[in-house]
């Protein structure tokens, strides 16, 4: 692998992981995280203070390290989550938001603390109390973050989705955490066009018998107020704000996350307080390097884990930059002139951001400074090589970080490191804290080769469980069934000679073929070369007893595929790839499904073409699309 970028010396030293190895006594990284997963006590306790967590920390660090699931961390401490996140209270800007047609609003500090304050007061009010569950289908806007933190100041617990799911994919999820109260709002603008909520909103409240209470903010003064419901910015400028935060256990809830939900109802995943604000901590501090009165832009809708951790960045004292809308409307620069003119200093896209500009021959560096990027964050995919190249050539020479982990454990299992070189198409390091590996199929250990990605020791963030759960029996078979013991993610992947990590797609999409596990961000790889190919998505069709490979292709606007196409596209993936990896058929399709936070989504394309149920539809953005593979002729 090529190295691309590498930190100077004084770059190094002036880190703050730096600082904080030249703290804890470690002559380099490895062996800092070395020390990381095999003294956990010790090394969460240092990270406790280090980030200057506020609330009662409590002499213990972990009890019940044998037990996985079953740890328990900080078994004594008492927090709060929007306290942590609210300490800087001064003039600063603390939010900064922007849509697509340029609209711009900021809160300081000081400002929103007391939206928060006067929020969580009228929610008091209206009897929330910790442990009370606040659901919301909401835009990325500043009236989330401030409703958000008004719930956790309260100790009670929020859930969100994004404002463009349907009715039926909102309540599968909101269902099952039975919200005292809906936060809503009449609409949202995407890619030029005005999407009204309210006749969805209405209808998602008749179907949530346990929703005593709707809020609905309005962006839109033409749409009329729900009945029964109260206009959000009725809740600013109470008589008698919040005062005190309400602190909790470390293991209270927080925060209750769905998985994808095409496999089925959506899991509801519970995380909590402590955990997830450690995490956060953890990687935003150490590993992105975020600092006070730096920027942290990261493209992200409120139904994506991305959106939780973007918000944490409020514990650093760093500006967090909020966007609205879509991500190339009204052209594919939107996002680069808001890091531009904002001068923020991490910027984080998300799937197939780079692949559609390098696609639409969307030069960054030819129309934009970006003089003011540290580091770009990439997630949500395994990131090609070429997309790394693409990026140091056509973006910034900065440090590229793509990492992996997700909504299941709040967080990242590898990511990046600002002491470290970045390498084409390698996540730079595994996090600390976290003892990844990766297993072949009878549970051993693969320091060299691809493998299951696992976690071999506990960390605070893994979920306090499942909701309606009571045994813990579901999230035991979610990811400690096939290697008692240990976590079991469900991404397919290897260490590299530097010690970073290579994702090759999640390891239930993998393609056995004749016995041979074959990686389908291997095939996507080489796609970035076909420049016609808009986008693609590969599965496995069951035949007899083994698997045809189908790579399906999006093709640009107005481009025909035919057998000269069809050739390269075959000869591209054989060259850089093996024969193993060359389709049996390429079949081209006029769109590809994929989740609301822009996953393709393989598992629901593979379910059609073999003639099986997809069990959710509504978790879909383009649910259609899936009309384009059924009763295809082999």
């Amino acid at each position: 692998m090529t190295k691309l970028w590498a930190p100077s010396e004084a770059d190094v030293a002036a880190t703050q992981l730096d600082r904080f190895r030249r703290q804890t006594g470690h002559a380099a990284y490895a062996s800092l995280h070395d020390w990381s997963i095999h003294s956990p006590d010790a090394f969460w306790g240092e990270l406790w203070n280090f980030a200057q967590i506020v609330g009662e920390r409590g002499d213990a660090v972990v009890e019940h390290l044998d037990r996985m699931p079953g740890a328990r961390w900080f078994p004594d401490a008492r927090l709060n989550y929007a306290e942590n996140l609210l300490r800087r209270r001064d003039e600063a800007t603390a939010l900064v938001y922007r849509d697509e047609s340029g609209s711009r609003e900021s809160l300081t500090f000081a400002e929103l603390f007391a939206q928060v304050a006067s929020v969580a007061a009228h929610l008091r009010d209206i009897g929330i109390t910790s442990g009370d569950r606040i659901a919301a289908i909401v835009p990325n806007r500043i009236e989330t973050v401030v409703a958000m933190l008004a719930t956790t100041a309260l100790g009670a617990v929020w859930s969100s989705c994004s404002a463009d799911f349907g009715a039926s994919a909102i309540v599968d999820r909101f269902g099952q955490a039975e919200p005292k109260l809906l936060l809503g709002c009449d609409g949202y603008h995407y890619a030029g066009k005005w999407f009204d909520c309210t006749e969805r909103l209405s209808e998602v409240v008749a179907r949530l018998p346990s929703v005593r209470n709707t809020v609905v903010i309005r962006t839109n003064p033409a749409t009329p107020l729900l009945t029964e419901s109260r206009d959000f910015a009725t809740l600013l400028g109470h008589s008698d704000p919040l005062r005190e935060f309400v602190r909790l256990p470390f293991a209270a809830p927080l925060y209750i996350m769905f998985s994808s939900g095409t496999t089925g109802v959506p899991k509801c995943i519970v995380h909590g307080v402590g955990g997830t604000l450690l995490q956060h901590q953890k990687e935003q501090l150490l590993h992105c390097d975020l600092a006070a009165d730096q920027r942290l832009l990261f493209f992200t809708t409120c139904g994506w884990m991305m959106w939780n951790w973007l918000v944490s960045g409020l514990a650093t004292g760093a500006t967090v930059c909020l966007y609205d809308g879509s991500p190339f409307h009204p052209d594919h620069g939107v996002l680069l002139r808001y890091a531009d003119e904002e001068r923020v200093d991490h910027f984080g896209i998300s799937p197939g951001f780079l692949s559609n500009l390098a696609k639409n021959h969307y030069i960054p560096r030819e129309k934009h400074r970006l003089d003011g990027l540290k580091s770009i964050l990439y997630t949500g995919s395994p990131l090609p090589a070429e997309s790394f190249d693409w990026a140091y050539n056509n973006l910034a020479k900065v440090r590229l970080s793509s990492i992996t982990g997700g909504t299941d454990i709040m967080g990242c299992f590898a990511l990046g490191n600002p002491t470290l070189p970045v390498y084409s198409g390698e996540i730079q390091s595994a996090g600390l804290g976290m003892a990844v590996a990766f297993f072949d199929d009878d549970g051993r250990p693969i320091p060299r080769g691809k493998g299951e990605l696992v976690c071999t020791r506990p960390f605070p963030s893994m979920p306090i469980g499942f909701l309606n759960d009571p045994d813990g029996a579901r999230y035991r078979a979610a990811y400690f069934e096939r290697f008692p013991g240990v976590w079991h993610h469900g991404d397919y992947g290897e260490f590299t000679e530097h010690d970073g990590v290579v994702i090759h797609g999640r390891s239930d999409a993998v393609l056995n073929r004749g016995g041979v596990r074959i990686g389908t961000a291997e095939i996507y790889r080489q796609m970035e070369t076909i420049d016609q190919v808009q986008e693609c998505i590969a599965i496995g069709r069951d035949v007899a007893a083994d698997i045809e490979v189908i790579l399906f292709v999006r093709l640009k606007a107005g481009l025909v595929f035919d057998a000269a196409l069809e050739k390269r596209i075959k000869q591209a993936i054989r060259t850089g790839t093996s024969p193993r990896h060359v389709p049996d058929r390429i079949i081209a399709v006029p769109d590809i499904p994929r989740t609301r936070s822009g996953k393709l989504v393989e598992l629901a394309v593979r379910d059609v073409v073999n003639g099986r149920e997809v069990k959710n539809v509504g978790a879909l953005a383009n649910p259609e699309a899936l009309d384009h593979f059924r009763n295809l002729a082999f």
